[in-house]
């Protein structure tokens, strides 16, 4: 084993060893049918450092690089999906300061403070038809007259919902200057029994985590944000991604992070959360992907063939399907290998890394659909009954069609990168 390798057994052995990951796989199926948040798993985490990782250690982290955190959240993935995606969110944001800080800005760096003081960071970025995802924007960002910013728009998908302390957003400010518009990227603030309280008035229920009334809930809204009461989805249920419905939500002069011109206009901090983003997202379907394998091969065992008396683990048909899908995996965690590594060494690829990035991140979800059913055909009926892990993970593959940027939306660069000079 390679010190690399011996370095990777370590880290999942601290943070993520067999007997937790099992712990996370038996509640994975009750999150699910239940459509709750993955509580017990978030704070089994939390208390074992896991969101830490990307701190320097500077700042009291264990300072993991991208390609070390992309390995534990596919290992992490292959357990509990919808855990993985939730804590990516988290990760999104502080990598992002993370992989600034480590390019020479330091303007994020309180978020390494932050973080070990128990923050929680979610990602606010996506909304409803907006194919321009970074370098536009739907959400009004209006001047507060002292360097702050008021928000008013709908940020969908926000993973976290129940738990995050401190979301990260983006609004245009076209007050300022009509003739020159801004993109103002910040930070929104709620504590941590204003986010349990808010999650409780969505569901329309109190409950054991420590909101007695909805009256409470109601008594402890933030002013300007609203969680939505609507979260009933076909996979990642226990992610709790409800929007966020956001009117007139107060970011003070502190809590702003960057103002850029809309549009495709470079700057290090879109681009470290499009690193993130798309590696990290990558990393949880590659985790998914990877089960699905192994269920598979358990279903094919398993299963007898009455005409030819051999287990269809046997059967030629068979056990071409699952090859086909084990040959368009294994690509993918190679890719992220190698990319992670050159992220983490600071290799400028200039234009060549959105392509790298996307192309990740739609690899790793077409192997995690491609492989979940390719399993389910192995696994035949069995495979099809709720009480299987496999037909969630079928349903969690499913969730990869709405990460941004889509096929459709990024066929055009590739395109324009071969054909337009």
């Amino acid at each position: 084993m390679t010190d690399r390798e011996a370095r990777h057994a370590e880290l999942a052995e601290r943070y993520l060893p067999e007997e937790l990951l099992e712990r996370f796989r038996e509640r994975a199926a009750v999150y699910d049918a239940e459509n709750e948040f993955c509580w017990e798993d978030f704070e089994e985490l939390r208390a074992r450092g896991y969101l830490t990782l990307f701190v320097p250690a500077a700042h009291g982290g264990p300072r993991l690089s991208l390609n070390q955190v992309s390995r534990l959240q596919q290992r992490l993935a292959a357990a509990a999906p919808a855990t993985a995606l939730a804590v990516n969110m988290h990760f999104v944001c502080t990598g992002v300061a993370a992989a600034m800080s480590a390019r020479g800005d330091s303007s994020l760096d309180h978020v390494f403070a932050e973080i070990m003081a128990g923050e929680v960071f979610a990602f606010g970025i996506s909304e409803p038809s907006n194919d321009w995802v970074l370098q536009g924007s739907h959400t009004r960002a209006e001047p507060d007259g002292e360097g702050g910013y008021r928000l008013s728009g709908v940020k969908i998908f926000t993973s976290l919902s129940p738990v995050w302390t401190r979301l990260i957003v983006h609004g245009l400010d076209t007050a300022t200057d009509p003739e020159a518009p801004q993109l103002v990227y910040g930070f929104l603030h709620r504590t941590a029994a204003q986010a349990r309280a808010q999650y409780a008035q969505a569901r329309g229920e109190a409950g054991a985590r420590g909101v007695t009334s909805i009256a409470e809930a109601a008594s402890a809204a933030v002013p300007g944000i609203t969680v939505s009461s609507d979260w009933d989805v076909l996979g990642m249920r226990a992610s709790q991604s409800r929007a966020t419905i956001l009117e007139r939500a107060h970011m003070p002069a502190a809590q702003v992070a960057r103002r850029i011109e809309p549009g495709p206009v470079p700057d290090l901090l879109t681009f470290a959360i499009t690193s993130c983003f798309q590696i990290l997202v990558a990393a949880v379907y590659t985790g998914v992907a990877r089960q699905a394998l192994e269920l598979g091969a358990e279903g094919l065992h398993a299963r007898t063939s009455a005409k030819r008396g051999i287990t269809y683990a046997e059967v030629p048909e068979s056990r071409a399907r699952l090859a086909d899908a084990h040959m368009a995996y294994m690509a993918v965690p190679a890719q992220l290998e190698a990319y992670t590594r050159e992220f983490d060494e600071l290799v400028d690829h200039g234009k060549g890394w959105p392509l790298r990035l996307v192309s990740a991140r739609i690899n790793a979800s077409r192997a995690a659909r491609e492989c979940a059913e390719a399993a389910l055909m192995c696994t035949s009926g069995r495979g099809f009954g709720n009480a299987h892990e496999l037909s969630r993970l079928f349903r969690d593959a499913t969730a990869s069609l709405f990460h941004p940027p889509s096929e459709d939306a990024a066929r055009p660069m590739y395109a324009a990168a071969l054909l337009d000079g």
